[in-house]
C-alpha cells in the first residue's frame, strides 16, 4: 500500500474518515505526484532532468472531500517544499507584489513576483479555485506558465471544470489558453460521490441562535471548531478593484460578524463575490434592525438574497427570531421576503 492510501485507510480506520469509493480512486494521482516529488532529481553533465510531473485539477461538487484530500497529501510531502493557500488568498499576494514592484519602476512587474514564489517552492496546492475578476483572468495564464516553466508540481480544488472556468467573463477568449495551459499541465480529475459530507456534518444540527448572548457564541465556536478543526485565515476577495475582507475562512466555510459585511459600505456585487467563494456561512451577532440602521438593513437584505441565490449556508446567531428582527422603520415590508428565507434557510436539507 503506498503512502497516501496508508494514510488514508489509517483514518478511516480510526474512524476520523467513512471510506468513500469517489475519494480512494483519486489517492493515486497524489501518489504518483507524490513519488515524483520526493525522488531526488539525478543530473549529469549528459543527463537533462526530468519533466516535472503533471498537476492535479480535482473538481467537484462541494462537500465531498477535496480539500481533505489535498491536505492529507500536503502531508506527506515532508522536507519537500510546499505550501497550501487558497487561491483567492494566493492571487491577493501576487496582486500585492504585482503593486510594490509597479512602485519601484519595474515595468513587467509579474516577474520578480513569481521569481520569489518559484524560490520557495516545489508543490503549490490550491484551494477552491474560481476566477472571478477580470484582474485575476488577464494575469493567470502568464502566472502558471511561469510555474510550470519553473518546475514547480500544481495541485488544486474546484467546483468547477476548467472549461468552465471565468464563465462569462469579460474579454473571455484572452482567457481561454490559459483552460488549454491546464489541460495539458494538469491530470484534470472530477470526484464523483453521492455524499455531501459538509451538509451531513450539519444534518439535524441548529442553525440558527437567538438571543445573542453567551450560549450563542458558545454554539457558534462548536460549530466552527467541528467543521474546521479551529484553523482558518483571512480570506481577501479582489472585487472591481477593491477588497472584501472575510476574517476567518477554511475550506470553502467563512465566519464573519455582521460589521464585517454589513457595518461597511459593500453592495451587490461584493455580496455576489461573497456568495461564490464560501460553501458555509456563519455570521455572527445580527442585532434587532430599525430606522436608526437603516443602511445596514439594507445591506443585510442583500446579503441574505445572494446567500439564498447560490444557496450557501448559513449558520448565523441573532438578536432575535427572524420574524422579529426587523418591527419598526422604512423597509420592514420589504423585509418579510428576507425573514421567509432566514427561515428557509435553515431546513436541513438546504442547500442540497
Amino acid at each position: 500500500m503506498t503512502v497516501v492510501s496508508s494514510l488514508y485507510a489509517a483514518r478511516v480506520a480510526d474512524g476520523t474518515l467513512n471510506a468513500d469509493p469517489a475519494q480512494e480512486a483519486v489517492l493515486p494521482e497524489f501518489e504518483r505526484i507524490r513519488t515524483a516529488v520526493m525522488t531526488p532529481v539525478k543530473r549529469g553533465f549528459f543527463r537533462k532532468a526530468p519533466p516535472p510531473p503533471k498537476g492535479l485539477y480535482l473538481w467537484g461538487g462541494v462537500g465531498r472531500g477535496k480539500s481533505m484530500l489535498m491536505d492529507m497529501f500536503v502531508d506527506t510531502l515532508g522536507d519537500v517544499p510546499s505550501r497550501r493557500v487558497h487561491f483567492h488568498a494566493f492571487m491577493q499576494e501576487i496582486h500585492a507584489g504585482m503593486h510594490e514592484a509597479r512602485q519601484n519602476g519595474i515595468e513587467d512587474a509579474l516577474k520578480p513576483v513569481v521569481g520569489e514564489v518559484v524560490k520557495s517552492v516545489r508543490v503549490l496546492a490550491f484551494d477552491e479555485m474560481q476566477i472571478t475578476d477580470i484582474t485575476d483572468a488577464m494575469i493567470v495564464g502568464r502566472l502558471f506558465e511561469a510555474l510550470f516553466d519553473a518546475g514547480v508540481v500544481v495541485i488544486t480544488t474546484s467546483n468547477r471544470i476548467p472549461d468552465d472556468l471565468y464563465k462569462n467573463g469579460l474579454n473571455r477568449q484572452l482567457f481561454l489558453p490559459f483552460i488549454q495551459l491546464i489541460k495539458e499541465k494538469m491530470v484534470t480529475w472530477e470526484m464523483v460521490s453521492p455524499t455531501d459530507y459538509r451538509q451531513n456534518r450539519l444534518e439535524g444540527s441548529q442553525v440558527y441562535f437567538s438571543p445573542i448572548g453567551p450560549e450563542a457564541r458558545a454554539e457558534m465556536n462548536a460549530i466552527w471548531t467541528d467543521l474546521t478543526g479551529g484553523a482558518a485565515e483571512p480570506l481577501i476577495l479582489r472585487v472591481k478593484g477593491r477588497d472584501v475582507t472575510l476574517p476567518a475562512f477554511r475550506n470553502g466555510i467563512a465566519r464573519a460578524s455582521f460589521y464585517d459585511l454589513c457595518g461597511k459600505m459593500l453592495g451587490p456585487g461584493d455580496y455576489l463575490a461573497v456568495a461564490e467563494a464560501v460553501k458555509v456561512l456563519m455570521l455572527d451577532d445580527i442585532p434587532t434592525l430599525s430606522r436608526n440602521n437603516f443602511n445596514e438593513a439594507k445591506r443585510f437584505v442583500t446579503l441574505i438574497d445572494a446567500l439564498y441565490e447560490a444557496q450557501v449556508r448559513l449558520i448565523c446567531s441573532a438578536a432575535a427570531q427572524p420574524e422579529m428582527l426587523y418591527l419598526e422603520g422604512e423597509g420592514t415590508f420589504e423585509f418579510e421576503r428576507t425573514a421567509s428565507r432566514l427561515r428557509e434557510m435553515q431546513d436541513k436539507d438546504w442547500g442540497q
